[in-house]
């Protein structure tokens, strides 16, 4: 649903800034607006990024190779990542280059003074419905959680990344609506240099926030604490497993996830039995947590000896060096 969700947001944030595009660089011609130029930018910059999600959204769906073995769902959070840089270097710092290019010459806005505010209210409505769509979608899977959550703990990137960036063309389009309508109004072209270096600033914290959560996505997250109370019920819901000696689990892509597990089991007769117990649980994971593609599970006996003497929690098989052998092992080291 997410990766469904996630395109129909971004192929109506890409039309509408497409759109949008083209009508802000055809009243920059006429007016000599640094706020239309920087706007136009914007919105070329957006219409790229949402390409480049696209893109990273065909290439994850790639079918696993020897030398990727886990596929390639992560490539979404590369992509999304080069977004944060487009948006940062593209929009942002050219946004303030412009202002201060226009603060040296703050000329007034003289021909076509109804194009501007025309233009850019069409655009307040069509990014909008870019908005609009982007909220919709994201509350299919957002559930309970505020909007800052969403952002923060989404696994798919394309969502939070399109409301971010829609959210910042709307904010980006008063701004303007704000230097070019001063502008108008006083004759002082200042107003239309402080706009553009607003709408840059803007950008550049946008691009600051999508970089730092990417990053985070790319380093490699854990299931939610939900998911993960989850997986932890079903491993333990049978008799095949004692408990659960220690788990880890990582996002191979938005929608696959990775359990590995160290379990402790009873003393089965037969490797056979072994080998149903461990099947058993391994579908219950699954059956409790879909996306949970990638299981690995160790069976171990469990021994609170061998944990209390810091052998990782395992029983016999955990092999405690004897105080000789550990005595042989810092006298080469200091050696």
């Amino acid at each position: 649903m997410s990766a469904n969700g996630g395109t129909k947001a971004i192929i109506a944030a890409l039309l509408a800034n497409v759109g949008i595009a083209i009508t802000k660089f055809i009243a920059f011609l006429l007016t000599s607006s640094s706020s239309m130029l920087a706007e136009s930018i914007h919105s070329v910059a957006d219409s790229g990024n949402q390409a480049l999600l696209l893109l990273g959204g065909k290439r994850a769906k790639r079918a696993a190779t020897p030398e990727h073995p886990f596929g390639y769902g992560r490539e979404r959070y590369i992509y999304a990542f080069i977004v944060s840089i487009v948006l940062f270097s593209l929009g942002g710092l050219f946004a303030l280059y412009e202002a201060w290019h226009k603060a040296a010459d703050p000329h007034p806005i003289t021909a076509w003074q109804w194009v501007p505010v025309t233009v850019l209210l069409a655009a307040i409505v069509m990014e909008g419905f870019s908005f609009r769509t982007a909220i919709k979608e994201s509350n299919h899977t957002r559930g309970n959680q505020s909007w800052v959550n969403f952002i923060r703990r989404a696994k798919a990137p394309e969502l939070p990344v399109v409301l971010l960036e829609d959210f910042g063309a709307l904010v980006g389009l008063v701004l303007a609506l704000f230097g070019v309508g001063l502008t108008l109004i006083t004759g002082n072209g200042m107003w239309d240099a402080a706009g553009t270096a607003m709408i840059g600033v803007l950008l550049v914290i946008i691009a600051i926030v999508l970089a730092i959560e990417t990053k985070s996505l790319l380093l490699g997250e854990g299931a939610d604490p939900a998911d993960l109370a989850t997986i932890e019920r079903a491993v333990t819901a049978g008799p095949e497993v004692e408990r659960i000696i220690h788990m880890k689990t990582l996002y191979l892509g938005p929608e696959e996830l990775m359990v590995a597990a160290k379990i402790g089991v009873p003393a089965w007769e037969s490797a056979e039995e072994l080998a149903r117990g461990i099947n058993a649980v391994e579908a219950r994971i699954r059956t409790a947590v879909p996306i949970a593609r990638v299981i690995y599970l160790e069976p171990d006996i469990y021994s609170v000896a061998a944990e209390r003497a810091g052998t990782g929690t395992a029983a016999p098989t955990a092999v405690v060096p004897s105080p000789s052998e550990s005595g042989e092992v810092a006298g080469r080291a200091g050696g």
